[in-house]
């Protein structure tokens, strides 16, 4: 059977509107969660087989994250899909207005390879629950987790409510001929784009989750050394290879020095040595050598030494960087971290400003002012104050980006809000009408219309 014959039996399925059902999306939330939890160690060796990921890293940062946002829904779902009453207005009285959670239809989600689990199963969690049937597209890039989430998804769902499809760029393109409903995409800006265009042919909504140059700002009136151990742990979680990671960090001139001490501490500390359980490798070829050619070998303060056989690159910090290096031309995706300095904050937040806008930004300070600031001036997806990456792991909070790192936002309410359409029911009375909106328009009639309007 093609893509084409399961998308063809999705929307036949759909039609029946047995996925409104929330018993039903709740057994299929539950199946996903009791398949995941099985099938643990073959979703480990896998991602191990892509990039080295051990299995404390592949739960807490791909595997639970998807058992939680499950666990979210089956909580939750009931009073997510009910129908809210709002407000009406003067002029519809007597009358009620409620907007109904209504599923979009068939779904297509397009995941990306640094996070495979979490990065094609959370948004299809989201769009189950909301009563969608879904067509998932992992990244044919990590190659393992692909095929072991087509073989234990397909094995277990009915394809006309849940598939998988495997294949690389021929078959993406392929399928995105094909009308959808919803197409969800995470991955570069540069492929983006082409989703957004193919999507346009058939005025499918999108929801693109993109990246760019995420700033860390450290300022004098923060806890640098905090800050340092902070960074570091962000920066060099999965080899870099996160779209919320600290791009390049922006340090107040006067505690560069010290900031640095602190960095190449943590650095030694955590100990991100070859083959180590924590530090993943660069996952392929083309990736190793876009990275080591962002190495300005003269502005190394800590690492710059890779192995080409082990596709393994060492935390490698530069200093004295500035805005026209090769590394501030574009989203690194790896283990190399740029250090700027700056003199005012303000004008550092007006360098930032001046180029897109980010997936994440990150500030460290104690100051209320310095906060405002930053929160104030800066347009980016989401962010920390005096912490990264962890905003994340707030099922309250939207993720998604804004501009060229992004178009629309999931998880917890917001995940089950992308993937639905909010339908507008005005029921009026059939008794008690003022007879004010009927031909003919007299002006007793139009001094009533202006109070009423």
């Amino acid at each position: 059977m093609n893509y084409n014959e399961i998308l063809e039996r999705q929307r036949e399925f759909f039609a029946t509107h047995k996925t409104k059902n929330l018993k039903y999306r709740k057994e299929q939330l539950e199946k996903l969660k009791r398949i995941i939890q099985n099938n643990e160690n073959l979703l480990y060796e896998a991602i191990y087989k892509d990039f080295g990921k051990s299995k404390a890293d592949a739960f807490t940062t791909e595997i639970s994250f998807v058992l939680n946002d499950i666990d979210y829904y089956l909580k939750n779902l009931n009073s997510l899909a009910r129908p809210k009453r709002v407000k009406t207005n003067l002029l519809n009285q007597p009358g009620t207005s409620k907007i109904y959670p209504e599923p979009l239809g068939n779904t297509l989600i397009i995941g990306a390879w640094n996070y495979p689990y979490q990065l094609t199963l959370s948004p299809a969690v989201a769009a189950i629950a909301a009563g969608n049937t879904v067509m998932a597209k992992p990244s044919e890039i990590a190659a393992n987790t692909m095929q072991v989430m087509a073989k234990i998804i397909n094995e277990n769902f009915n394809p006309d409510v849940f598939y998988c499809m495997e294949g690389g760029i021929e078959e993406t393109t392929e399928i995105l001929k094909e009308k959808f409903d919803k197409i969800f995409f995470t991955g570069s800006t540069r492929v983006g784009k082409i989703i957004y265009e193919a999507a346009a042919k058939h005025l499918t909504p999108v929801t693109l989750e993109l990246g760019g140059k995420s700033p860390a700002i450290v300022t004098k009136n923060s806890d640098y050394k905090i800050a340092a151990k902070r960074i570091v742990w962000g920066k060099f979680l999965n080899a870099g290879q996160t779209c919320v990671a600290a791009d390049y960090v922006l340090v107040d001139q006067s505690i560069e020095e010290k900031f640095l001490e602190y960095l190449k501490e943590y650095i030694v500390e955590f100990n991100y040595r070859e083959g180590s359980e924590h530090y993943t490798r660069i996952i392929n070829q083309r990736n190793f050598s876009r990275l080591t050619n962002l190495i300005h070998k003269e502005k190394i303060y800590l690492g710059g030494n890779y192995s080409e056989q082990n596709l393994h690159i060492e935390p490698t910090v530069l200093r004295g960087v500035d805005w026209d290096d090769a590394v501030m031309q574009e989203e690194i995706f790896g283990p190399v971290l740029p250090v700027l300095t700056y003199d005012v904050l303000n004008e550092a937040l007006n360098e930032i400003t001046a180029h897109e806008k980010p997936l994440a930004a990150y500030i460290f300070t104690n100051d209320h002012g310095e906060k405002k600031l930053f929160t104030d001036k800066i347009s980016f997806g989401g962010g920390c104050i005096n912490d990264v990456v962890m905003h994340l792991s707030n099922e309250s909070l939207p993720f998604g980006g804004v501009g060229n790192s992004g178009i629309g936002s999931y998880h917890g309410k917001y995940g089950f809000e992308t993937f639905s359409h909010q339908k507008a029911v005005l029921e009026r009375a059939t008794w008690g009408e003022p007879n004010l909106k009927y031909p003919p328009y007299t002006e007793n009639k139009m001094k009533w219309i202006k109070r009423v309007l």
